[in-house]
């Protein structure tokens, strides 16, 4: 009989109190560190030094926490002569589920299983700017996962909410769109690839059956009334019963690999100007127009997006046609780009105004930041008189 998820984030919490009682050192590649302070040299050993013999890690430290839905640390690496003359990387990258706060958010959504599948089973597949894993693993009964990568500091921009995006930067997200998306669409490529994830719609139900989603959005969309058009204000009421209708909708839609969660800080900058896209932790099974309209009405101001919307939606139709994907039209587009823009804000409203038990997810400024370019969109765009067909 299946747990329900009171049950299972019982389970979950049992497991992560044992954990913090014994405190067990990881030294092999079977087990998911607990704490990033538990990382034993063996283990970074076993990921860094695998294909150089004689080659060990004989000390390490940790750069301070970053904490937000995921458990994030940068890690330096010491080696021995072996590592130092074969020139390993000298510090990596990691994100983990193993706060309690973080496996309750990802971990009952299938978030920590959905990066690691990502990085073993997609990265391969695609020739797109995304960091690269050099181990991900995950533990299905503690939802306590983790990720190592490569270390992009100082190689690239981070993007926050601040970040400027240009019409070249942004027709470049619509390029990294549209390969993943066409790669991957109605399983073009070896169908059981995408198997191992939940559907869009799977997701956003576990999510409300986790944290009750549902009651952090319209929370977090009363709290934005500052930063919302008034004329939409007024129609609060209408914007879940709309949320719901957009997921049903979504549902009969074709699939494809989707992000999920393609905000604007989940992007980085070559030093080419080209964009990276990371954090693939909320990654589903969808249609193509959730990645759309989620990455269009973040990354732009709201002018910027009323001046460029329709051009970049035309790009990434071609964009999308070029990867192998029929032509869809722009009018057709432009209807799934109206009805998915309620999901997109409840990213945002949610994060707001956290469930109580959630972490963090997004400072307030970066919270308040999407609303209002998002709120405008849908304003623009008269997304509540929208066809959900």
């Amino acid at each position: 009989m299946s747990q329900s998820p009171k049950e299972k984030f019982a389970h979950v919490k049992e497991l992560r109190d044992r954990e913090l009682a014994e405190r067990p050192v990881a030294r092999s590649l079977d087990f998911v560190p607990v704490a990033y302070d538990l990382i034993g040299n063996e283990w970074l050993s076993a990921i860094l030094c695998k294909d150089t013999p004689g080659a060990q890690v004989i000390e390490h430290s940790l750069d301070v926490p970053s904490e937000g839905t995921s458990n994030r640390r940068r890690i330096f690496v010491k080696y021995n002569d072996a590592g130092n003359k074969a020139g390993l990387p000298p510090s990596v990258f990691c994100k983990a589920t193993q706060a309690i706060e973080s496996r309750l958010v990802l971990g009952m959504c299938g978030c920590s299983d959905a990066e690691p599948n990502f990085y073993k089973r997609i990265r391969p597949t695609l020739d797109i700017e995304a960091p690269q894993a050099l181990f991900a693993h995950s533990n299905p009964e503690s939802l306590n996962s983790i990720i190592v990568m490569k270390d992009l500091q100082g190689e690239v921009e981070f993007c926050d909410q601040n970040t400027d995006i240009s019409l070249e930067r942004a027709k470049s997200q619509m390029r990294v769109l549209a390969r993943y998306h066409g790669v991957h669409y109605q399983g073009k490529t070896r169908h059981d690839l995408l198997d191992v994830f939940l559907t869009y719609e799977n997701f956003c139900d576990t999510l409300e059956a986790a944290i009750i989603w549902s009651e952090s959005c319209r929370r977090g969309f009363i709290a934005g009334e500052e930063f919302i058009p008034p004329r939409l204000f007024k129609r609060a009421a209408e914007i879940w019963p709309a949320t719901e209708k957009a997921w049903n909708l979504h549902a009969k839609l074709p699939r494809t690999l989707v992000h999920g969660d393609v905000h604007l800080k989940n992007w980085y900058v070559r030093p080419d100007n080209q964009m990276g896209l990371m954090d693939w932790q909320c990654c589903v099974r969808g249609h193509w127009s959730r990645d759309l309209v989620y990455v269009i009405t973040t990354s732009l101001t709201v002018e910027n997006r009323r001046a460029w919307e329709r051009e970049l939606i035309e790009y990434y139709l071609d964009q999308l046609a070029a990867n192998g994907v029929p032509q869809i039209s722009l009018d057709r587009a432009m209807q799934l780009y109206r009805t998915q823009l309620f999901p997109t804000l409840a990213f945002w409203t949610g994060t707001l105004t956290p469930a109580p038990g959630a972490p963090a997810m997004q400072p307030p400024e970066t919270s308040i930041k999407f609303i209002n370019r998002i709120t405008h969109a849908m304003d623009d765009l008269d997304a509540l008189g929208v066809a959900f067909e």
